[in-house]
């Protein structure tokens, strides 16, 4: 029995993949779920074996495919990602010439509650960067988490910097964001020391043709495994008594300058958001904090004590 990951795969499926590999730059983690589900779209609604007539889908297919994996149990998130990979692979077939319409054009997903991300407060950050020793993995370990911390980065985006990329004179770094886009952050006092301390010995360990900004012990870039695992044995030995993953830096990031600066906009520049509505969900976070601070100290908002 053919399984989404071994079953033949359609040409005009793959034309598309291809095309969002080389032509959209999308990632192999994004191309990998989409053809998973467009395999199950052509397995719903098509006979299996027969050569795909594509132009026979219609909305009614469409909303079926999404209802049946709703029955199933597929979260929102699940169900707008397949609507999204099969309005983008029609969209792609009109282009081609293959068919006139869009039938998934106007599907909608079933709406699920929004998961807020978490944060660390800004103590538990100062806790969490606050690492002892000029040991070298103490001094690298400082300057990745204060890089993750200063400037927002992805996990990706991090463990692909190369020393080219960083100047501490002018306080920036570049970096190659999602679909290859460049952006330029700025970089922090803090993060700038310690990253100036670990260019100073990153060369004990690093190889002589490694162009990577950080290195492990056997000269070559981190990966992204661990690094994750490196944050969270820091984390622990900080007294923080949660996972601590390089995301979460990422989200105190954007909710600690949103906080401060209440500028959205700028927030989604220093993140690389291509879509403003992703970033909107620190403001929701920012909404909870001034909640918080509302019910702890406006006069008419503190819960009176009983008379006994």
């Amino acid at each position: 029995m053919n399984t989404p990951d071994t079953a033949p795969m359609d040409g005009r499926i793959q034309a598309y993949l291809n095309h969002l590999a080389r032509e959209r730059a999308c990632s192999p983690h994004t191309v990998s779920n989409y053809r998973r589900d467009l395999i199950a779209l052509r397995g719903h609604v098509l006979l299996p074996g027969a050569e795909p007539d594509w132009s026979r889908v219609t909305v009614h297919d469409i909303r079926a495919l999404v209802a049946a994996r709703h029955r199933a149990g597929a979260s929102g998130r699940s169900l707008q990602r397949l609507l999204s990979a099969v309005r983008g692979f029609f969209n792609f077939l009109i282009r081609e010439g293959v068919v006139g319409a869009n039938p998934a054009q106007g599907v909608r997903a079933p709406k699920t509650p929004r998961k807020l991300p978490e944060v660390l407060d800004v103590e538990e950050v100062g806790r969490l960067l606050e690492i002892p020793g000029d040991s070298l993995p103490a001094v690298r370990d400082r300057a990745v988490l204060e890089l993750f911390y200063s400037s927002g980065l992805r996990l990706s985006e991090l463990t692909a910097l190369d020393c080219t990329q960083l100047d501490l004179e002018d306080g920036m770094v570049r970096v190659l964001g999602k679909g290859r886009k460049v952006r330029q952050v700025p970089v922090g006092r803090k993060a700038r020391e310690a990253l100036a301390a670990w260019l100073r010995v990153r060369s004990q360990w690093a190889a002589v043709d490694e162009p990577a900004l950080f290195v492990a012990r056997h000269g070559r870039r981190l990966t992204p495994r661990t690094i994750q695992q490196r944050m969270a044995r820091r984390a622990l030995s900080q007294g923080l008594e949660r996972h601590v993953h390089p995301h979460l830096l990422r989200h105190s990031f954007a909710s600690h300058i949103l906080e401060s600066s209440q500028d959205l906009r700028a927030v989604q520049e220093l993140l690389g958001h291509a879509d403003i509505g992703t970033t909107q969900i620190y403001t929701h976070l920012d909404y909870q904090h001034l909640a918080r601070v509302y019910d702890a100290a406006h006069p008419r908002a503190r819960r009176q004590k009983q008379n006994s």
